[in-house]
C-alpha cells in the first residue's frame, strides 16, 4: 500500500458518513420510490425492484470512478 491510498480511504469514509447521516435524518426517504421503481404489494407477497434508483447509483459511481482514474 502506498501513500496514495490514504486520501482515498479518507474520502470513502467521509462519503459513507454523509450517506449514513442522510439516511438517519430522512434525507434519502425518496430513494427507492422514484418513478420506474417497481413495487408490488399483495396480501402475502411484497416485491420491490428499484430499477431507476440503481441506475442512478450506477451512473454516479461510474462518474466518480472515471474522475478518480484521471
Amino acid at each position: 500500500m502506498g501513500r496514495d491510498v490514504g486520501p482515498l480511504l479518507v474520502a470513502v469514509g467521509v462519503v459513507v458518513m454523509l450517506v449514513g447521516f442522510l439516511t438517519w435524518s430522512g434525507g434519502l426517504s425518496w430513494f427507492g420510490r422514484l418513478p420506474g421503481d417497481i413495487r408490488i404489494d399483495r396480501d402475502n407477497v411484497r416485491v420491490h425492484i428499484p430499477l431507476v434508483s440503481m441506475l442512478i447509483v450506477s451512473l454516479l459511481v461510474s462518474i466518480l470512478l472515471s474522475l478518480f482514474r484521471r
